[in-house]
């Protein structure tokens, strides 16, 4: 199986295509297409363990480019869609990009994906289109109520995925996970963000209260809910992929200090973003009777992640000056 990954410069992107070549999930991908327009999320470093695959190759270039999917689709036997503006605060800042990446982008790709004919196609969402739920867990049946413009945008290219589903009958699922952690991210979001801050011997902004709560997901169980949805998934359907460890902002706080041998004198409170999510819970027992289970025990995937940011400085250090 020959997979486009659409944003695999990106942290979560470049997980799937670093496993997916190690052949972590199994013998059936047989080589891998990487489309990505390099912004300041997309980092090559990030696909240099793969880099020299025979399997693998690199195209530079934007999802809303129509000319430049036509060339690169034939041939593909299936899309994974991980491209797309993802900051919250950046989104509150200036929506227009997101609308143009997460909504138009989406759009142009479905539409080359039908015209060349592509089998298989899985558009990567978030549970931030779900909005924010104060009790129980979102199913994929909950309406869509997004309330950042990031949400928005990610909510519409949901949208128009089902729309393709149900006019055209293409092959395409969508999924929806909760906050990802692991290596490689980029220092913007607030694990790596807290971590890389702290090594520096600087201090760390926590929201309002520092109550917000949040479903931890490990980047590699992201991974494998994509690929078993890719590979079991129904078309036209949604599944939620969760971690099962829900934290509030201040628990994941006291963890991060504890783990970079800090104290909350480090810490400095800061108004709370406009518009901010209360609480998200994902009911992902819809993939779980595919076979999903998270592998990776919280505690542990993020001792192994603040270790990586601690082994690889010469990774993040550039990208802090970007991040703030």
């Amino acid at each position: 199986m020959h997979l486009l990954v659409t944003g695999g410069a990106g942290f979560i992107g470049s997980n799937y295509v670093r496993r997916a070549l190690a052949g972590e999930y199994g013998e059936g991908v047989t080589a891998v297409t990487v489309l990505d327009k390099l912004t300041y999320a997309g980092n090559l470093a990030n696909l240099a363990p793969v880099a020299d695959s025979s399997r693998f190759r690199f195209v530079q270039g934007d999802i809303g480019d129509a000319q430049l999917l036509r060339r690169v689709l034939p041939g593909v036997d299936a899309v994974v869609n991980f491209a797309a503006e993802s900051h919250v605060d950046r989104s509150i800042g200036s929506a227009g990009e997101f609308v143009t990446t997460n909504v138009v982008g989406t759009q142009v790709l479905l539409q080359a994906a039908l015209e060349a004919g592509v089998p298989r196609f899985v558009h990567v969402s978030t549970d931030e289109v779900y909005g924010s739920i104060d009790s129980g867990s979102w199913t994929e049946e909950w309406p869509l109520e997004p309330n950042s413009p990031y949400a928005a945008a990610k909510g519409g290219a949901d949208l128009l995925v089902r729309a393709y589903a149900r006019t055209h009958g293409m092959n395409v699922s969508i999924t929806r996970c909760s906050n990802n952690y692991g290596p490689y991210q980029f220092p913007e979001k607030v694990i790596p963000l807290f971590v890389t801050t702290l090594m520096r011997g600087g201090s760390v902004p926590l929201y309002g209260d520092g109550l917000n709560i949040r479903d931890w997901l490990h980047v590699d169980d992201h991974c494998r809910g994509i690929h078993l949805v890719l590979e079991q998934g129904q078309p036209g359907e949604v599944y939620n992929i969760g971690g099962g460890r829900e934290l509030t902002n201040r628990q994941l706080t006291g963890l991060l200090l504890d783990a970079c041998g800090a104290d909350w004198g480090r810490v400095r409170n800061v108004a709370d973003r406009k518009g901010h999510d209360r609480r998200y819970s994902l009911d992902d027992s819809k993939l779980r009777a595919l076979g999903y289970r998270p592998q990776v025990a919280f505690e542990q995937g993020l001792a192994d992640t603040v270790a990586w940011y601690r082994e690889n400085t010469d990774w993040w250090q550039p990208l802090v000056a970007v991040a703030a």
